[in-house]
């Protein structure tokens, strides 16, 4: 008995696998879902000449609903598109497929909105690019999909779209991600306290010199398969930076409002290439939940008693809140918020964070602060997120206090470490890019190793000074990744600094100017500004080799032991560590957690001068004293005025 194939749709492209198809299948042709579907059908096959998005929602509705696959294929601007097969009750539908390749595309913003327009009509002319020979492409590679699909052979539409050119017929295959947020077949929970807690497990290492639990060549095998792809990729472009000192690739994550490229900075481009990759998947998941639904939208006052207290993790001043336009309203426990689901180490039990404190809120209406990726760590393991989400946490705070306090660090003798990999890289930098070295070490009062490193340009053009922090329980991993951050600036911004030479010039007389994150680095990378580094380049204190500075840490085969050593230290001096997990099905495919780490009471990085964030910090008054820099606590007064030079 042959199979039976319900074709909706009018046209060429139909009509031809119409013609083709009713040879060796018993085929019905309809324009439109309006007739009841046959309970015989095999198959849905939806084709179009044209773009129509109302009818494949049509589609997803109606065909779903008869549990029956179906397949799409129609023109959309000069590309015949095919795919993907749908099957009933499976993630990764033609709206999960419209939404990947709208922004993976070039004009994002421009495609969203011809979607939505599409998606309100139901009559749409024919693609103006449609040809006869692309027709026959398509209507090739459908017919041997369908094929595929009654048979039960492996069906390459499943998950994946074909492109092809109407007019050089070059035809592509692309694989895409189901969209957690998809309004048609998301499968998303709701968040809770129950999936909130947090029970650490066994993560070996790699090795015992590597903090990681899954190596990078083992990663490698489905990072770019299955996230870089420039028609429906969840990062859709690659760009190879050949001027810094180091292997650098930046990878861009297509979002509506805009692009947001990450960076991979390491001695090879291939693996650059990956670690952009990763932070990628670290940006994206740091944006909004698309792990867990949120459903608690209530106050403060009403949730306090399972609730982290707002002001704990530092607000704004009231005189910033007060200035026009100024892009956050004051906390007050009777306004109602989102609130997610969290993980207290110090309380041992979950506990509710601000959505906004949770994910990024640049500019989040009704939030009471800004809030970046601070904190945010993608890992193989969970252990191992949360486990750079503390140290991201640490050496952010670290550098912020030194800053604020004006601290006179001592500075570390690089010349007194043993490890060939460091030495070259300093050598490196200073004979490509032409900078010196210097690292300080920022290490507070918990005793985890923590880096600020500062470049000095040896020549008479560029940026002056640049600056990066790192923190690792072993320093001269802490220092090669601050090194790494330095590299990644040096060259590639003296271009910019003197084409803007005067804007930031102005920067500089009057820091309310300082806007942005790219602000920061330029503005004190300007000559005038080496005068506010004074207190760390001019302290006269002896250097420190490493042995001195760092006291020798037992070295673990599990890095879950290296967690539950900073934990302890952290609790230690009553600092909690609180962990919301942000991982999304698309890197839980490959085994991959993301979590955002909040430290109540450290100092949250910040970008524009404006948005400072330091009320409710007292650590930055009291941290100095306890370090013997101060004799006795400081006073907000008293802090550092000038824009900070993290970049």
């Amino acid at each position: 008995m042959s199979a039976s194939i319900l074709i909706i749709g009018e046209g060429l492209l139909a009509n031809r696998v119409y013609e083709e198809l009713a040879v060796r299948y018993e085929i019905t042709k309809n324009t439109n879902f309006n007739l009841n579907i046959p309970a015989t059908t095999d198959l849905v096959l939806v084709l179009h000449d044209t773009w129509n998005p109302s009818i494949h929602k049509q589609a997803e509705s109606v065909v779903q609903s008869a549990n029956i696959p179906w397949l799409r294929a129609f023109v959309s601007f000069g590309k015949g598109i095919i795919g993907p097969l749908v099957r009933p009750g499976t993630p990764g539908c033609s709206q999960c497929a419209d939404i990947r390749r709208t922004f993976a595309g070039s004009d994002s913003k421009e495609m969203w909105e011809i979607m939505r327009i599409l998606s309100s009509k139901k009559e749409i002319p024919g693609d103006i690019w449609t040809s006869s020979n692309g027709l026959r492409q398509m209507t090739h590679i459908l017919l041997r999909e369908v094929q595929c699909i009654l048979q039960n052979d492996y069906v390459r539409s499943e998950g994946h779209m074909f492109f092809v050119n109407l007019q050089t017929l070059k035809s592509s295959y692309h694989f895409f991600l189901p969209h957690p947020l998809c309004s048609n077949c998301s499968q998303m929970p709701n968040d809770s306290s129950h999936s909130a807690k947090i029970s650490l497990q066994s993560s070996p290492k790699v090795n015992l010199d590597n903090y990681r639990c899954r190596s990078i060549s083992d990663l490698s095998k489905v990072l770019v398969k299955d996230y870089l792809d420039y028609e429906t990729g969840f990062l859709n472009d690659k760009m190879y930076d050949l001027t810094p000192p180091f292997a650098d690739v930046s990878v861009n994550l297509p979002l509506l409002f805009g692009n947001e490229p990450t960076a991979g900075r390491t001695h090879s481009y291939a693996t650059s290439e990956l670690t952009a990759i990763l932070e990628g998947l670290e940006r994206y998941c740091g944006l909004e939940p698309r792990g867990k639904r949120t459903v608690i939208h209530d106050t403060f006052r009403n949730l306090g008693h399972q609730a982290l207290n707002p002001l704990e993790v530092g607000v704004h001043a009231k005189e910033q809140y007060m200035k026009p336009n100024f892009p956050f309203k004051p906390f007050h426990p009777d306004r109602p918020m989102n609130w997610v689901w969290g993980y207290s180490f110090l309380q041992e039990r979950p506990i509710l964070v601000p959505e906004l404190l949770a994910y990024y809120s640049l500019g989040s209406k009704d939030g009471f602060v800004y809030e970046t990726s601070n904190g945010c760590a993608l890992g193989g393991s969970l252990e191992e997120a949360i486990f750079y989400g503390i140290l991201e946490v640490i050496e952010r705070d670290s550098f912020l206090l030194t800053w604020y306090a004006k601290l006179s660090l001592p500075r570390l003798d690089l010349s007194s470490v043993n490890d060939q990999e460091l030495q070259l890289m300093i050598e490196r930098v200073r004979a490509v890019g032409g900078y010196d070295i210097h690292v300080f070490n920022s290490t507070m009062e918990h005793g985890i190793p923590s880096i600020w490193a500062l470049a000095k340009n040896r020549k008479e053009k560029g940026m002056n000074i640049l600056c990066a922090a790192g923190a690792h329980l072993d320093p001269v991993r802490g220092a090669k990744s601050a090194i790494f951050e330095l590299a990644g600036m040096m060259l590639t911004l003296d271009k910019k600094l003197e084409a803007n030479h005067k804007k930031y010039v102005q920067m500089f007389h009057n820091p309310s100017l300082v806007k942005t994150m790219h602000d920061h680095p330029m503005v004190c990378a300007l000559p005038e500004a080496e005068e506010r580094f004074q207190f760390l380049l001019n302290n006269n204190r002896p250097l420190q080799t490493f042995t001195e500075a760092f006291k020798q840490k037992t070295r673990h085969e599990d890095l879950t032991d290296d967690l539950r050593e900073m934990l302890h230290m952290l609790h230690q001096l009553n600092l909690d560590v609180i962990v919301v997990d942000q991982t999304t099905p698309e890197i839980m495919r490959n085994g991959l957690h993301c979590v955002k780490v909040i430290i109540p009471g450290m100092l949250p990085m910040t970008f524009g001068h404006h948005l400072t964030r330091l009320i409710g910090l007292e650590r930055v008054l009291d941290v100095p004293m306890k370090l013997g820099y101060t004799k006795q606590s400081l006073t907000f007064e008293q802090l550092n005025p000038h824009p900070h030079p993290f970049a």
